[in-house]
């Protein structure tokens, strides 16, 4: 199956990393121009560098960018016109989670996690949606979690935030239809940095990261027993992302190894 995305213009935020990083090579294999951004000019350099080495050709732009700084959103948007001139697909790629249970989550802990969530989206929507409204397949994919429909107690501020986000996922398809699709992908665990740290910490003596990963998937009844690759969940964003899926919006796609049990 053609994806169609040869030429056509991706901006992915958190891109230095992780997920965003892999769906930023995924789409440059597919012949796509990638803007990425991120907070951090070290790791963008250096996302920057990993990626024009697996594609020698590939038209890519990586900027820094706060997406929770709208005037840092401002200066992207207009980096991002003078690039390409136009955006046909926009992948919002939002932060980690947070750990807390409701008694040892802060006020300001609450008001840090809801504005992270939302305005990681807001912010880019806001101002990358005219651009978006002149292509003729716009489409928006939105990196939320599980946590959206399968809160945990331990992580009470992300659920409730990722359900948020999750609501504004089928708002704005409503809404900017038939013009921008609107979609999400509903992460389980994938392996990231985060879990890496965790190893280090918790891991027992002589323990290695593979051995103990398939331990903690175990431990977590995930279904196929094992994490998630970013790969893989770039492969499900860079399809809700492309023409293949032009019937698609307002829809969840989950990549949690079947580790969902609502319906």
């Amino acid at each position: 199956m053609q994806l169609g995305l040869q030429d056509k213009i991706a901006l992915v935020t958190g891109g230095t990393s992780g997920i965003g990083l892999a769906t930023a090579d995924l789409l440059l294999g597919e012949g796509a121009r990638v803007a990425i951004c991120g907070r951090d000019a070290e790791r963008l350099s250096a996302a920057r560098a990993h990626l024009q080495a697996r594609h020698p050709k590939a038209v890519l732009l990586a900027e820094t960018c706060d997406v929770l700084d709208r005037d840092a959103v401002v200066r992207l948007h207009a980096q991002v016109q003078g690039w390409a001139g136009g955006l046909d697909l926009l992948i919002n790629n939002a932060g980690q989670g947070r750990v807390s249970t409701f008694a040892s989550t802060s006020d300001a802990d609450w008001r840090a996690e809801l504005e992270l969530k939302f305005f990681s989206q807001i912010n880019t929507i806001n101002l990358f949606q005219p651009m978006l409204r002149m292509s003729s397949c716009a489409a928006i994919v939105a990196v939320n979690s599980l946590l959206a429909y399968q809160p945990e107690t331990y992580m009470v501020a992300t659920s409730a935030a990722r359900a948020g986000v999750q609501s504004l996922v089928k708002s704005l398809a409503r809404e900017f239809a038939p013009h921008i699709r609107v979609n999400s992908i509903l992460l389980g665990i994938v392996a990231s940095g985060q879990w890496e740290r965790r190893f280090a910490k918790e891991a027992a003596p002589g323990q290695s990261y593979a051995a103990w990963i398939e331990a903690e998937a175990v431990k977590r009844a995930i279904p196929l027993q094992r994490f998630g690759l970013p790969e893989e969940a770039a492969r499900a964003i860079l399809f809700l992302g492309s023409p293949a899926a032009s019937f698609i919006t307002g829809a969840s796609l989950e990549v949690s190894g079947g580790a969902s049990r609502h319906i």
